[in-house]
């Protein structure tokens, strides 16, 4: 099947039972056994759970991969797939990484004597020269937030198995409709479901992939052992949002190709960060590996324009944390998103104080982009 057709009929399909084309919401925590020992497949909905085994099935069939997993956050997926290593284990970042992976490697996982290393990805012979015997995987986001740096997956899973470790991609950005990272080579995939393939803002959830039977063998166990699972409620929300995934980001693709080519023209800005830019960094790999430049754009806000009467003077466009949903967000990755990385980590890779992203939404992109120019007119220092 072709992917907007999968988007709908992947995974399980309706229900067999009653002939539903929605698959049920199956609200039980446990389930009846025919006699000691015999079970209909479920026992207890932590371990599984049809509604939630419905949503897994799905996102490993747009993933092309054979093992899916959901969980109650984007984090408890990354969390999970982080649980795989053991101490005296190192861990590659990308430079250019969402606050909360950084956070719960530097604060939590550090603690257990999982290490990591901040590499710039994108430079790939400095990259395999960092790959020592403690290195285990390298964990990168491509475009990754919030400057949109755009690493070669297929590069890098190179070399990732001439060392023999994991490649860990996560595609929150992109989602499968855009790109599949499993079939470029990486091992691990994993989603903050909460974004685009949701879409609506209405969930938390979050995703992990893989392909390899070791490898599903032990994610499932320790989503099973931790309890980190997606709810059937919310499993149910995210297969709705899934089915209209296509639709949206052919409108969040166009909006956003729209809007980054009237910033990258506009005198209040003084760099944008958009990967569907032709000459931009990054775009010549991205157009390899993904059919598109995705919904997001970052940009650097010129000093002659007030920062905080920018965001005040917004109507249209909501300052809030998230992206990917159908309305349009904003936020100041410094104090927002990205807080929890230190301040002369975030100088050093770019994540500057005036530095602004944007998750383009559904709306009319005159109406996007009248907005901004209202904000940028506002806020010019007179």
């Amino acid at each position: 099947m072709n992917m907007n057709t999968l988007l709908i009929h992947g995974g399980i399909d309706g229900d067999k039972h009653t002939g539903a084309v929605s698959v049920p919401i199956y609200q039980t925590s446990t389930y009846k056994q025919s006699s000691l020992g015999k079970s209909s497949g479920y026992e207890y909905s932590r371990t599984g759970n049809p509604t939630r085994h419905a949503l897994e099935k799905l996102i490993a069939d747009l993933e092309g991969a054979k093992y899916g997993f959901a969980f109650a956050s984007g984090m408890a997926a990354i969390t999970a797939v982080l649980s795989l290593f053991k101490s005296g284990d190192k861990i590659i970042i990308s430079s250019n990484i969402y606050g909360g992976t950084f956070r719960v490697l530097d604060k939590v996982f550090n603690n257990f004597g999982i290490k990591y290393e901040i590499v710039e990805t994108r430079d790939l012979s400095l990259l395999d020269s960092k790959v020592g015997p403690s290195v285990k995987a390298i964990f990168i986001e491509t475009p990754a937030n919030p400057l949109m740096n755009v690493t070669d997956i297929e590069a890098v899973s190179k070399i990732a198995k001439k060392h023999n470790i994991y490649l860990i991609v996560d595609n929150t950005f992109m989602t499968p409709y855009l790109q599949r990272p499993i079939l470029l080579g990486a091992d691990i995939v994993v989603h903050s479901a909460t974004k685009y393939l949701g879409g609506h803002s209405d969930l938390i959830a979050g995703l992990a992939v893989v392909n390899d039977d070791g490898l599903g063998e032990r994610l499932q166990f320790i989503q099973n052992s931790t309890g980190g699972i997606l709810q059937p409620f919310d499993s149910w929300l995210l297969i709705r949002g899934i089915k209209t995934l296509g639709v949206r980001m052919a409108r969040h693709i166009e909006n956003a190709q729209f809007i980054a080519e009237y910033l990258e023209n506009h005198p209040g800005v003084d760099k944008v960060y958009y990967p569907g830019l032709k000459g931009s960094e990054g775009y010549d790999i991205n157009s390899k590996q993904a059919s598109g430049g995705g919904g997001m754009i970052s940009f650097i806000l010129n000093k002659k324009y007030d920062l905080k009467d920018f965001y005040s003077s917004l109507k249209i466009i909501t300052l809030g944390e998230s992206l990917g949903g159908v309305e349009s967000l904003i936020c100041h990755p410094a104090t927002m998103t990205h807080a929890s990385i230190p301040y002369d980590i975030r100088q050093k890779v770019g994540i500057v104080d005036n530095l602004v992203r944007l998750s383009v939404g559904l709306e009319d992109k005159h109406d996007i982009k009248g907005d901004l120019e209202n904000a940028f007119n506002n806020s010019l220092r007179r």
